[in-house]
């Protein structure tokens, strides 16, 4: 698969923070996932291919991190199709889930791979939410999904910089606006705090001027605001 200008960066940044023993690791491992795409294989039949086995390897290999951007790498040498990707989602921890949904804007030009976004927006793992509200969700989510997953994100803490063309998104949303207005009221009939975060996704629900969307770069949570993980990288 060809490099986009997004993974091209990801792969430079990412060797430039590696120390000599990770790249060679990492080369090779690429390599070993590119070949595989090459030989135009199915993506899985019988034993696990060797590129998969060093999806779980990436963190103990590159370091906690990097290991997310380290599999994103390798699922784009792979050509990894959207059945490779839930498999590998399927059978992958929460740091190696998160890895898939980072490479989702990267490999799945469709939304055959919403399910794996919907999963990890059903769970309480503050960075695979912030991970599933990335430049995919923003292209591909149903309007009514994905003013829940801007709702999850408020529930569970996570920052709203994480979820991706929020402006684009949330502008004119009069829906959005009513959800936040009704979760705030609950919060302060309950004699909660109203998150900060919520005061400002509802200014962004006044009409206006609609922008394009933004084309991801890479991994969005690696580099963003995200709170605490769950889970061995």
């Amino acid at each position: 698969m060809t490099d986009t200008p997004g993974i091209t960066a990801l792969r430079t940044r990412l060797e430039a923070d590696l120390g000599g023993a990770a790249r060679a690791w990492l080369d090779q491992a690429t390599a070993e996932a590119a070949a595989h795409a090459e030989r135009s294989e199915p993506q899985h039949r019988g034993p696990i291919p060797t590129w998969e086995l060093r999806i779980a390897e990436a963190g103990r290999r590159c370091g906690p991190d990097h290991a997310d951007a380290a599999r994103v790498l390798l699922l784009h040498a792979a050509s990894a199709d959207p059945a490779t990707l839930a498999r590998v989602y399927a059978q992958g921890t929460a740091p190696e889930r998160r890895a898939v949904l980072h490479a989702l804007p990267h490999l799945v030009p469709g939304p055959e791979a919403l399910p794996l976004v919907q999963d990890a927006l059903r769970t309480n793992d503050t960075r695979l939410v912030a991970a599933a509200v990335g430049p995919y969700a923003a292209a591909h989510l149903a309007p009514h999904d994905w003013r829940h997953a801007v709702l999850k994100c408020l529930f569970t803490g996570v920052p709203v910089d994480a979820v991706a063309d929020l402006p684009r998104r949330a502008r004119g949303d009069g829906e959005l606006a009513r959800m936040l207005g009704d979760y705030a009221s609950e919060r302060t009939a309950a004699g909660r705090p109203v998150p900060g975060d919520l005061h400002r996704v509802l200014a962004l629900t006044t009409p206006g001027p609609i922008s394009p969307p933004s084309a991801p770069s890479g991994p969005t949570a690696p580099s963003g605001p995200t709170a605490p993980s769950t889970g061995e990288e």
